[in-house]
């Protein structure tokens, strides 16, 4: 089960929030359509959900090594230079990644303290800018996961 969900997370989670988004919208929709009402969360909630995919979005693709690159210099180049290469942007990303965990976790603790709450629902806003600072984390953990395994296998 573990082992499942190391390999799948992503895609578990980002499955349940994106049907929660298409539930919500589609009610929305219906409800708008056959009456004058229509519910003004909807659009706090997809909006806010749709950080959540993205940065789970993010995570799988670099679990996976499917994250857009060019890499027609770094193809040309000798092996000990792609080495090189690897590693720079390796660090580059981690450093992104470390520093919006940085101020994602910043904000949250300026949501927490100043009791911020959200406009539609009025629920504190930390429960959706939470994802920023932890996804960020495990986007940095997939990094790392990748790298290991990249240089295990020479892949790189």
């Amino acid at each position: 089960m573990l082992k499942f969900l190391n390999e799948r997370l992503e895609e578990i989670l980002g499955s349940i929030v994106l049907a929660v988004m298409a539930v919500i919208a589609f009610l929305n929709v219906i409800v708008r359509y056959c009456t004058n009402f229509s519910f003004s969360y909807s659009e706090e909630l997809t909006v806010n959900l749709f950080v959540w995919i993205v940065l789970l979005g993010t995570s799988r693709s670099f679990r996976e090594g499917s994250n857009f690159c060019m890499s027609l210099f770094y193809d040309m180049m000798p092996r000990p230079a792609r080495r090189v290469l690897y590693l720079f942007s390796l660090a580059c990303c981690i450093a992104f990644f470390a520093a919006l965990f940085y101020m994602g976790f910043l904000e949250v603790k300026d949501e927490i303290e100043l009791s911020v709450v959200s406009e539609s629902l009025a629920i504190p806003v930390w429960l959706y800018t939470i994802c920023t600072p932890v996804l960020s984390l495990v986007i940095i953990f997939r990094i790392l996961q990748k790298c290991a395994e990249d240089f295990r296998t020479g892949n790189y």
